[in-house]
């Protein structure tokens, strides 16, 4: 029994000494090993659909201390001035004079200042290997891609979403150190990406604008091909990443989507079965109510059809459809294509989209046309794919994402005669109507402008724009869909007009001229395409 007991005071008494040990211990001392295993930790290559690398780890030096060990601090804290840039004498003189057992002094070294530090031979001085995050493409998808921190944590876009599956919660635990991991596959096409940005930056050159955006989506299985917001930033120098004007307007901004929103309209005025193509409605004298008047930009001061009302981009006529379908349908219908609720999607950056609190027949009548709901545009183009897809709503993705998955993962949410009456008109409005400019023959666009007055001090401002053009090609069968948008644009050198039929509709032309054979799809002329194609 005796030397039982003595046993267990050894054992018991060996596991509380460690215990004093460790909380007597300094905080910095004990920091070391955490930081370093995180910084350490590897996080997956993120590459597009063909497998370029988006982002991928590389390894850096970082200057750390040992306090403990330094003889003069004086003297260390001068000779690392005399080779590193901006070095804070006051903090770096505190930090070595603490006593703790290490310190980090700098993060992230060139090989060039490694070697300069290492010349000097200041013992306590070292370095260790951490990971550092670094993007290929630069600024090309940043809002996508996102960030990570100074210890390899991702705070933003994709790279968030990896830790929030799990990776994050390993790092933190140091069960992953120094791993090599399967890499993320996205949806994008990297070249895609290149070309709509490419389009996007000059067209914010061209017309003057404060902002710009696009998106191409699969209407088919609902994958975002490309993606871009700008004013942007590059992640490997993310300086301004947090500014005001850097946020991703794709998916966390919300806007009055203008007339792209009769799209929507129509297709719900048809869906109902209230109102078919060969319906006509008066558009000869503006709506009174309240106290607020509806008129349209072009009136033809007629009776116009279903088709003449869209193509003519008629507040009136649209606003008549909208009351013959009725308020609640109209909330319903909204609801059920997913433009009044939040979307879901891989992204953390997603903005809920705002509606009334109430709906009566004036925000009825206004949001018929695009003013009253705000929703953001990527939202817009995934409503838009299911009218024409067929009538399936599908969950954007930056995932890739299979047709047999998307056809499980579908939701039917129209009848696929509107969906064929939506093709007609989209396509009816680029060959005669404010969507000529998106014209690229061969591959058959359809698309609806819509030019919505930005809200300024409470009140519609006639001074400033916000622009979309809402598109799908090839129209007889939909592969994909592109919106493009552009804010506060100004007439184009030369040029009046800065309506969204001025600006937008050509950077969406130009889209589709440049991506589309890099889609794999192929151009098609005259009507007699099938001969054309056996002769190849």
């Amino acid at each position: 029994m005796a030397i039982a007991i003595a046993c267990f005071v050894a054992v018991y008494g060996v596991i509380g000494g460690r215990l004093v040990q460790y909380g007597l211990s300094e905080i910095d001392s004990g920091s070391r090993y955490s930081a370093a295993d995180r910084s350490l930790a590897s996080r997956p290559d993120i590459v597009d659909r063909s497998g370029i690398v988006l982002a991928t780890d590389i390894r850096v030096a970082s200057l750390f201390g040992e306090p403990r060990r330094i003889v003069d601090v004086d003297e260390a804290v001068e000779e690392l001035a005399s080779v590193l840039p901006d070095v804070d004498y006051k903090e770096w003189h505190r930090k070595l004079s603490s006593g703790a057992g290490f310190v980090w002094l700098r993060r992230e070294l060139t090989p060039r200042q490694q070697a300069d530090v290492l010349a000097l031979g200041i013992p306590g001085i070292g370095f260790r290997t951490e990971k550092r995050r670094f993007y290929p493409g630069g600024p090309v998808a940043s809002h996508i891609l996102g960030l990570v921190n100074i210890d390899n944590a991702g705070i933003a876009g994709i790279e968030k979403y990896v830790d929030d599956q799990g990776l994050g919660t390993l790092q933190d635990l140091g069960l992953d150190v120094d791993t090599e991991l399967a890499p993320v596959k996205l949806s994008l096409d990297a070249r895609v990406q290149h070309i709509v940005r490419d389009v996007l930056v000059d067209g914010m050159e061209r017309y003057k604008a404060i902002a710009a955006g696009g998106v191409v989506l699969d209407a088919k299985t609902g994958e975002v091909v490309a993606m871009v917001s700008l004013p942007d930033y590059d992640p490997n120098n993310p300086y301004n990443a947090l500014d005001k004007d850097r946020l991703n307007r794709m998916s966390a901004g919300t806007f009055e989507m203008g007339s792209t929103f009769k799209a929507f309209t129509t297709a719900m005025a048809l869906d109902s079965g209230k109102v078919d193509l060969n319906d006509s409605f008066d558009a000869s004298r503006p709506i009174q109510i309240a106290r607020f008047t509806i008129s349209d930009f072009h009136g033809k001061k007629r009776v116009l059809s279903v088709p003449e009302i869209f193509i003519y981009s008629s507040n009136i006529g649209t606003a008549k459809m909208a009351d013959v379908v009725g308020i609640e349908q109209h909330r319903e219908f909204l609801t059920r294509i997913g433009l009044l609720t939040r979307m879901e999607t891989e992204l953390p950056e997603v903005a809920k989209p705002t509606q009334p609190d109430e709906w009566k027949k004036l925000n009825s009548i206004t949001i018929s046309f695009g003013h009253g709901v705000s929703t953001t545009p990527l939202q817009t183009a995934v409503a838009a794919a299911a009218l024409v897809n067929g009538g399936t709503l599908l969950k954007p993705t930056f995932l890739a994402r299979g047709a047999d998955h998307a056809k499980v993962l579908g939701k039917k949410v129209l009848d696929p005669a509107t969906s064929d009456a939506m093709r007609y008109l989209f396509r009816l409005n680029v060959e005669k109507g404010s969507g000529r400019r998106a014209e690229v023959e061969g591959f058959v666009v359809g698309g609806k402008t819509g030019t919505a007055e930005k809200v300024v001090n409470g009140r519609y401002s006639s001074e400033k724009r916000f622009n979309a053009f809402l598109a799908a090609f090839p129209m007889d069968d939909p592969q994909y869909v592109v919106l493009a948008i552009i804010d506060e644009p100004k007439p184009e050198e030369g040029k009046s007009g800065a309506t969204a039929g001025m600006n937008a509709a050509p950077m969406v032309r130009e889209i589709v001229a440049r991506s589309a054979p890099l889609l794999g799809l192929m151009p098609r002329f005259g009507e007699d395409e099938d001969a054309l194609l056996v002769s190849y």
